[in-house]
C-alpha cells in the first residue's frame, strides 16, 4: 500500500472520491448522516481538548502535550471537510442580488458559471500540475503533492506524540504530519465532487445555487400572516 501512495497518489484520491460518491447515490441519508457526526465529532473533540487543557493548567499547574496542535488540527478538518459538507446542503453564504435580477435563463447561467468556478478551484487546489500545458508556472502540484512529500519523507509534527501503545507500530514517536495533512487532499476532493454535483443539479433545474438560498425569506413569506391568526 506504501508503494502504490508513492507511486499514485492522485489516482488513489480520485479512486477514494469515485467511490465516496457511489456510496452517496445509494445511500444518501446514510452518507448525510455520517457527514453530520464526523462533524459533530470533531465539535467535540476540540472541546473536550479545550476544557481539559484548561483544567489541567489551573487546575493542576499541568497540561497535555501538544494540546494546541491537536485543537488547530482538528479545526483544519472541521473546514476542510465542513466545506465540501457546506456545497451539499446549501450553507455557504454568497451575494445573489444581481443575477436574481437577471431573466431566467441568465439567471440560471451565471448559477452554472458560479458552481463551475467554484469547481475548477477545487481541482487546481487539489493539483495544479495541469497549468502547465497552460503556460502557467507553479510552485509543486497542489494538495495531493504538498501531502505526498510529507508522506514519502515520513517527517512528524512538532508537539503531538503517538500514545505509547502505537510509537513502535509507527516507528517513531512524533504523530506522522502526512496523518495530519490527510485531509487537505481528501477535503479538497470532496468539495470538487460535491461543486460538480451541484453544478449537474443546477443544470437540471434541481437546485438554484451553490451558495445559501433564500430559505429565511421563505420562510418568513410562508409565515407572515401567522401572528395576525
Amino acid at each position: 500500500m506504501y508503494d502504490l501512495l508513492v507511486a499514485y497518489p492522485l489516482p488513489i484520491l480520485i479512486a477514494f472520491v469515485t467511490i465516496y460518491f457511489l456510496l452517496d447515490r445509494v445511500a444518501p441519508a446514510a452518507m448525510a448522516e455520517f457527514e453530520e457526526i464526523f462533524i459533530a465529532i470533531i465539535l467535540a473533540l476540540m472541546t473536550l481538548v479545550a476544557f481539559v487543557q484548561v483544567v489541567l493548567r489551573y487546575g493542576f499547574n499541568s497540561g497535555i502535550t501538544g494540546a494546541l496542535e491537536l485543537n488547530r488540527i482538528l479545526f483544519a478538518w472541521l473546514i476542510l471537510f465542513g466545506m465540501s459538507y457546506g456545497v451539499r446542503v446549501g450553507a455557504h453564504l454568497g451575494i445573489d442580488t444581481l443575477i436574481r435580477a437577471l431573466p431566467r435563463p441568465a439567471f440560471r447561467f451565471f448559477a452554472m458559471f458560479g458552481a463551475f468556478a467554484a469547481m475548477m478551484y477545487g481541482v487546481i487546489l487539489v493539483s495544479g500540475n495541469w497549468l502547465e500545458y497552460l503556460g502557467a508556472t507553479t510552485r509543486g502540484g497542489g494538495a495531493v503533492d504538498y501531502w505526498w512529500r510529507f508522506f514519502r519523507v515520513g517527517t512528524g509534527l512538532d508537539d503531538l506524540i503517538y500514545p505509547s501503545f502505537m510509537q513502535e507500530w509507527a516507528g517513531q514517536v512524533r504523530v506522522h504530519r502526512w496523518v495530519a495533512y490527510l485531509i487537505l487532499p481528501i477535503g479538497l476532493g470532496l468539495f470538487t465532487m460535491r461543486c460538480l454535483q451541484a453544478l449537474i443539479e443546477i443544470a437540471q433545474g434541481k437546485r438554484e445555487l451553490i451558495i445559501a438560498s433564500h430559505e429565511a425569506e421563505d420562510l418568513v413569506m410562508e409565515n407572515k400572516d401567522a401572528l395576525r391568526d
